[in-house]
């Protein structure tokens, strides 16, 4: 299955490598393909004369076609990579600016206007540096945070899932201090993503009956009380209000324990407490392949799981893989709800 229209992409702050892994995640779509299928068809939206840089510097065949309405894509992608103009900014890999930063900025909301509206399947998100953005005025947290605005809903309704071949984490609690994460958990924290996270498993991935497993947030899940009670007091009375309410929900697993390869056998994502819980381990085993999923939202976004990698950018050496994977997935979620 492929989707019915093209798959937008936001190019990311042009002076990382966004610009020369979405050239190369063409001239690769192979790659993108889901098993048995198509490459689902992509455009770029904005930064033409950013990826005809970035593809010479990179030295890859890889043709712009400029394009002036997204299902144009649908025609021009065997020809080329299908870019709309009018938004643009000087290539400088490795030195971000503020017209950089305007253009991602403007890359990713009208991307966001023409997957909201219908025209794109989804969204894939090219890396962007946050410290940058705020310079010319963007106060969210970081592009989940921006999204869930776009949609109209709170930042809670919008939960971030990374995703590889052989593991799914959540972050219940995302961009804050680690000193802050213990007042931040809440049982009524814990259920809500929970029921977010098993709801897009079944809309989105054909999990039809999602298997969660809850981390603890203590060392060996607090040892009964004596490592800390938000076990306890906090991620057991959530885990038994999810069972009683048919969801298969374990927990909580010790987080030295839950990503060994026998216990990740045992479900299909893990809730996590914060963020490096959920982000190292998915980095350590799938840093090639990982995407950045949101759940919870009307629309389906996915970004690879890095960086704007700005000491690497324009020198040939970033990896196509995370943002191959990310725009696969997009394309098999599309489909899916697509055919629902």
């Amino acid at each position: 299955m492929t989707p019915e229209a093209p798959i937008a992409l936001s190019l990311g702050d042009p002076a990382g490598i966004g610009p020369e892994i979405i050239a190369e995640a063409w001239v690769q779509r192979d790659r993108t393909a889901p098993t048995g299928g198509d490459p689902p068809p992509f455009f770029v939206v904005g930064g033409p004369e950013v990826l005809r840089a970035a593809i010479e510097a990179r030295g890859l065949d890889c043709p712009v076609v400029p394009i002036a309405d997204p299902a144009e894509a649908l025609f021009a992608f065997s020809a080329g990579l299908p870019v709309m103009a009018g938004l643009d900014a000087p290539y400088a890999p490795g030195a971000p600016s503020e017209a950089g930063a305007k253009l991602a900025l403007a890359s990713l909301s009208y991307a966001t206007r023409f997957t909201m509206g219908g025209v794109a399947a989804a969204l894939v998100t090219g890396p962007i540096a946050k410290s940058e953005l705020a310079r010319i005025g963007f106060d969210a947290p970081g592009q989940t945070e921006f999204l869930a605005d776009a949609c109209r809903l709170p930042y809670r309704d919008a939960v971030m899932m990374l995703a590889g071949p052989s593991l799914r984490t959540v972050p219940l609690t995302v961009h804050c201090a680690l000193a802050e994460v213990p007042a931040m958990l809440t049982s009524d924290l814990i259920v809500h993503k929970a029921r977010i996270v098993a709801g897009a498993l079944a809309r989105d991935f054909g999990v039809e009956r999602a298997r969660l497993a809850v981390a603890g947030l203590n060392p060996h899940a607090g040892e009964n009380g004596k490592f800390g009670d938000e076990e306890a007091r906090i991620i057991e009375p959530a885990i038994r209000t999810l069972q009683s309410e048919g969801f298969d929900v374990f927990g909580p697993v010790p987080g030295d324990a839950l990503f060994t390869s026998r216990v990740r056998e045992t479900y299909d994502a893990a809730l996590c407490m914060y963020h490096d819980q959920a982000l190292i381990p998915l980095k350590a085993l799938e840093f090639d392949e990982g995407v950045n999923v949101t759940l919870g939202l009307p629309i389906i976004r996915t970004s690879p799981d890095h960086g704007t990698a700005f000491d690497i950018a324009g020198k040939g050496l970033a990896d196509p893989g995370a943002m191959c994977a990310a725009i696969r997935m997009a394309g098999e979620c599309a489909a899916l709800r697509a055919a629902a």
